[in-house]
């Protein structure tokens, strides 16, 4: 292993033991919480009060970044619908207070009509593109069929300013593949901005252009948040070799955060 590469394994292998920093895993309603998590809770309240504080955390952070107005959230709240038919990863600084979040929100494969957010971006509506954008979802998602695995899109990141320029940035977005891998295998896509170089560090770890009969999905100007964007595509299985170890790092970590749902159910699913 490359010397640099082995500082950014050491860095991030602190951060995964620093008690200043502590990782927590909200399902969604119903969630089947696979068994490998070891610390599964059923609190309502918790649940629904970490689930308002991650909405008010993204909230501030986009507001200030520009790339929402005022008026797009509700009581200082970014919602949007995906939100509650998904899996948030928070981070807490040492503090207590969120200082991290990233949404992961897995489709089901049986239903005949994916509500994919991919579908409501501006690019999607682009008579050159749209079409072009469309196939290359098909395909990802045939291939999450052939390989019976999750089909998956990974939004709703956000920092806070004093853990930006940390390894809290890279970990969140490895965890995506990490949590991918505790669920079995996915197939997934994120929706990535080029602000504070989210997009260029999700492709680091290993995320690809969306592509169609040789044709890559370019990135596109969004006018709601006002800046460049790119849908890039991962398989969880298919991480940067460089960061394999990270990912498996992570992987064993995940396994011991607290898990919430938002009902006693979430400790009978678990089980």
């Amino acid at each position: 292993m490359q010397l640099s590469a082995r500082k950014e394994l050491d860095a991030v292998q602190r951060r995964l033991t620093s008690p200043s920093r502590r990782l927590a895993l909200l399902a969604p309603p119903n969630a089947h919480i696979p068994n490998v998590f070891r610390d599964v809770r059923g609190d309502r309240d918790g649940h629904r009060a970490l689930f308002a504080q991650m909405q008010r955390f993204r909230g501030q952070v986009y507001l200030k970044d520009g790339a929402i107005k005022k008026t797009d959230l509700i009581d200082g709240h970014h919602v949007v619908e995906a939100d509650d038919y998904s899996w948030h990863l928070l981070v807490h600084d040492e503090n207590g207070m969120i200082a991290g979040c990233i949404r992961y929100q897995a489709h089901d494969m049986r239903s005949l009509f994916l509500r994919l957010s991919v579908f409501s971006t501006a690019i999607a509506a682009c008579p050159q593109w749209g079409p072009v954008l469309k196939q290359a979802v098909h395909s990802e998602v045939t291939l999450a069929k052939n390989l019976d695995l999750s089909f998956v899109e990974v939004g709703g990141w956000a920092l806070a300013e004093h853990v930006r320029g940390t390894s809290e940035a890279l970990r969140m977005g490895l965890a995506a593949y990490s949590l991918g891998q505790l669920m079995g295998g996915a197939v997934g896509m994120s929706t990535a901005t080029r602000r504070h170089c989210s997009s260029s560090i999700l492709r680091r770890m290993g995320g690809q252009s969306l592509e169609h009969a040789g044709t890559s999905v370019p990135a596109y100007y969004d006018p709601q948040y006002e800046c460049e964007m790119e849908i890039l595509r991962f398989h969880s299985w298919n991480p940067n070799p460089r960061y394999m170890l990270w990912v498996e790092e992570i992987r064993q970590s995940l396994q011991h955060i607290p898990v919430i749902g938002d009902t006693a159910w979430a400790l009978a699913a678990a089980g």
